[in-house]
């Protein structure tokens, strides 16, 4: 039986995997002893039970202490250049604005080219956390000295705070199967996804026209109804992500892959910092008045 999954880096990973075996069956078929013989071999697996796919030379298997480490590694990319800009914000706050613009554009830019082409490329992928650090880091000081003189940094505490515990209270639900996640699931929390993210953009562009956009992301009643559904959504995404690094041991897809995965992590963990920041501040703006 073939294993199947919704997420698009298992896939990929699955099917260089298929056209591995088929090359590498193929080769030991051809000449080699054993081969056309209609009854299991000393060494070769019985029926019923698939083969492992043989892996290809220098690659392993790829194992949860994989993601853990890379995904370790990315984040802490993110944290080391959001505290860079966020501290270039305090001595030049129009230099660090501009690093903050760069992030949020380069990241968009660069975080599509990899999920499109499902990229394992451990430099573009440090590359995109970089970028996520330097725009984590500009938001995070502006919001911050919206709120007070010299910044407001129990707001960066209580936000990063809230995303470990959004982060593991996820984990749990995922764990205990609590949270279902089927390919129905998939399918919607990815819709969603979308649809949060070209919202976004469209109240971002027309704020150069109409000050505040929408106002989806103000401190209004619908800016807190707007951050909360953002919230649930991203926190949903994490799930998705546990289904597939989950999907992917259990395929023995190649360790390349981790980085992959780790990606997915990142993603879903800045958008979940950012939409718990900016719900934060938006109460605090509304309310610790």
């Amino acid at each position: 039986m073939r294993m199947r999954s919704s997420n698009p880096a298992v896939k990929r990973a699955l099917e260089q995997h298929a056209g591995q075996a088929q090359g590498a069956g193929y080769q030991q078929g051809y000449g080699q002893p054993g081969y056309g013989q209609p009854y299991p071999q000393q060494g070769h697996p019985q029926q019923g039970y698939p083969a492992a796919p043989p892996q290809a030379a220098g690659t392993a298997p790829m194992t949860i202490d994989d993601v853990v480490v890379r995904t370790g590694m990315s984040l802490g990319v993110v944290v080391l250049l959001a505290v860079v800009n966020y501290f270039t914000f305090q001595g030049n706050p129009g230099l660090a604005m501009g690093l903050t613009m760069v992030g949020a554009l380069g990241g968009l830019v660069l975080g599509l080219v990899i999920a499109f082409k499902n990229m394992t490329s451990p430099a573009a992928i440090l590359a995109y956390s970089a970028l996520q650090g330097l725009l984590v880091g500009g938001l995070s000081a502006t919001l911050a000295a919206s709120l007070a003189p010299g910044g407001d940094g129990s707001l960066i505490t209580q936000a990063v705070v809230a995303t470990i515990a959004v982060f593991g209270v996820m984990l749990a639900l995922y764990k205990y199967r609590i949270i279902k996640v089927t390919d129905g699931f998939v399918k919607t929390v990815t819709y969603a996804a979308l649809a949060a993210g070209a919202l976004i953009l469209v109240n971002f562009l027309l704020s150069f026209f109409i000050p505040g956009g929408f106002g989806l992301r103000e401190p209004s009643a619908l800016g807190l109804i707007v951050g909360l559904v953002f919230v649930v959504i991203a926190a949903c995404t994490l799930a998705i992500e546990f289904r597939g690094i989950e999907e992917g041991v259990q395929a023995g897809v190649p360790d390349k892959f981790a980085w992959q995965f780790a990606f997915g992590l990142t993603v879903s963990l800045v958008w979940l910092y950012i939409e718990i920041l900016r719900l934060l501040w938006m109460i605090k703006m509304m309310f610790d008045e």
